[in-house]
């Protein structure tokens, strides 16, 4: 029992860490949370949950040797990049018209489920951390057995959900102290923030492939 608690308090604690720092999942969280509620957060983690689950299941059967080989870092930095650029430019076109709802949000529109997917496969660092620090867990965690495995999935997964809910429930208790130019600068910021992320996957992948 003192195995499982160390394997889930550790790492719940590692994904608290790195959900903290900034990315394209997070700056997604903070654009939609404003106009969709609390349940934003969640809900993109649920998607991220999912991918993550399959991609456990897979390194288990093996896959760590593709993940870490530099042609799919290269294809997924720039795949990445290019989407990131695409979703910056996007928002930046549209902050003209942009207006905060705060009543009726919309719920529909972009399903929150498959953008944590998304937003997950286009970090080429997400596949990274996997084979590596996340391989090297799942690998500890089979010599409790698939207990070990589920109690490590699970802290891991609740400390990316316990970050995304606290910054849902924030941005969406503070929208009401944004008026809609807040909000528009707001929002050209994260997407000026995505076109960042976009230059750096580039370079990442660009860097890598001249080599």
């Amino acid at each position: 029992m003192a195995l499982f608690i160390t394997l889930f308090v550790t790492s719940f604690i590692v994904a608290l860490s790195g959900a903290v720092m900034p990315g394209p999942l997070l700056t997604v969280t903070i654009t939609e949370s404003s106009r969709r509620g609390v349940m934003t957060g969640p809900l993109l983690i649920a998607g991220h949950a999912l991918l993550e689950l399959v991609l456990v299941l897979a390194l288990l059967m093996g896959l760590a040797p593709l993940l870490k080989m530099e042609p799919v870092f290269i294809v997924i930095a720039l795949a990445g990049s290019a989407v990131l650029l695409w979703m910056g430019i996007g928002m930046l076109k549209s902050l003209p018209t942009m207006t905060l709802v705060t009543e009726g949000s919309d719920i529909g529109g972009k399903n929150l489920i498959l953008s944590g997917i998304i937003m997950s496969l286009v970090n080429p660092y997400w596949s990274i951390w996997w084979a590596t620090i996340g391989l090297g867990y799942i690998l500890h965690s089979m010599n409790a057995g698939a207990l070990g495995v589920v109690a490590f999935f699970t802290g891991h997964i609740l400390g990316d959900l316990f970050w995304y809910a606290a910054v849902s429930t924030a941005i969406w208790k503070g929208r009401r102290l944004l008026s809609d130019r807040g909000y528009r600068i707001l929002i050209g910021t994260c997407a000026v923030c995505l076109i960042v992320f976009s230059c750096l996957f580039a370079w990442s992948g660009m860097r890598k492939l001249i080599a």
